[in-house]
């Protein structure tokens, strides 16, 4: 049963999240505070931290900056609330797993959780490293189904590991960052779903369980090709859909744009990746990170 530590000086709060958690089936134990929370993290790691930003003697960012320096790699997703954005780019930047605005818990905290969890499951059951490998290049057509994605990320994390290029938490954000641009190359891409229709309950969905099926969008695909070295890593992701301008992308590192659906994605994969850059349609995405490990 994954362990969940749940973090918020707010004790209704605290229960809410607890309480959704524990409904889920995870093990949930909870501190007031940073401090309290680091405390815990050391003597007894939980698989996950959901921890509130703002709190009094130690809060989420100083919590992230603490187990960072003490090399605790135990994934962080934060709860944002309102007040709380920059905030929460800069724990984002500095190691932070995730983020869920506590308006929308009811409806992201789950999955959110699930597939931080799933990333941290996958490393534990990790084959032994295979330090011989040097150079490695694979290439990837996926269909429109997202079931793709998680055998995808699992055999990447794999190499990853198998060439000690990446610390165990870069390559939890790199998994995630990895797996928001497949997302996008299908559903913005292929099926050319507009980040809008994420805001009406339903409808995103039913059009893209639609489109699926329908021409031109069912033959489309996701062309992913990885190509790994000693000193970074390369990913690039290309879908079949018409693409835009790239001009025209929102700046989702902006604090104003962190509680929107539709910059989601693109702030964490920017934020979690070195170098980030789109061709001239912007239906190709090229993400690299340099090495983390030291040699």
């Amino acid at each position: 049963m994954p362990a969940v530590l749940v973090v918020d000086d707010s004790q209704v709060d605290r229960r809410i999240a607890g309480a959704k958690l524990e409904q889920l089936g995870f093990d949930v134990s909870y501190a007031q505070h940073g401090r309290e929370a680091l405390d815990l993290i050391i003597s007894r790691p939980p698989d996950v931290v959901l921890t509130d930003l703002m709190m009094p003697e130690m809060d989420g960012l100083e919590l992230v900056k603490q187990m960072k320096a003490k090399r605790l790699s135990v994934p962080v997703i934060l709860m944002t609330a309102h007040g709380s954005e920059e905030v929460a780019v800069n724990a984002l930047r500095i190691g932070a797993a995730n983020y869920v605005p506590k308006k929308h818990l009811a409806r992201d905290l789950e999955q959110t959780v699930r597939n931080v969890v799933s990333l941290v499951m996958n490393r534990r059951a990790e084959l032994q490293l295979l330090e011989s490998l040097g150079y490695a290049e694979f290439r990837f057509v996926l269909t429109n189904d997202t079931c793709a994605i998680r055998p995808l990320i699992q055999h990447i994390q794999t190499q990853l590991r198998q060439m000690q290029i990446f610390e165990d938490n870069d390559i939890v954000r790199i998994s995630t960052a990895l797996q928001e641009a497949v997302v996008n190359a299908i559903e913005h891409g292929n099926l050319e779903l507009k980040s809008e229709l994420r805001e009406l309950d339903g409808e995103y969905y039913e059009l893209s369980q639609q489109r699926r099926q329908q021409d031109p969008y069912k033959d489309r695909r996701v062309h992913v090709t990885v190509k790994l070295q000693r000193d970074q890593a390369e990913w690039f992701i290309r879908d079949e859909g018409p693409g835009y301008d790239p001009k025209c992308l929102p700046d989702p590192r902006d604090p104003e744009n962190l509680e929107k659906v539709s910059g989601r994605g693109l702030l964490l994969i920017r934020t979690f990746m070195d170098d980030v850059s789109f061709n001239g349609t912007a239906n190709e995405i090229r993400m690299s990170k340099r090495r983390t490990v030291k040699a």
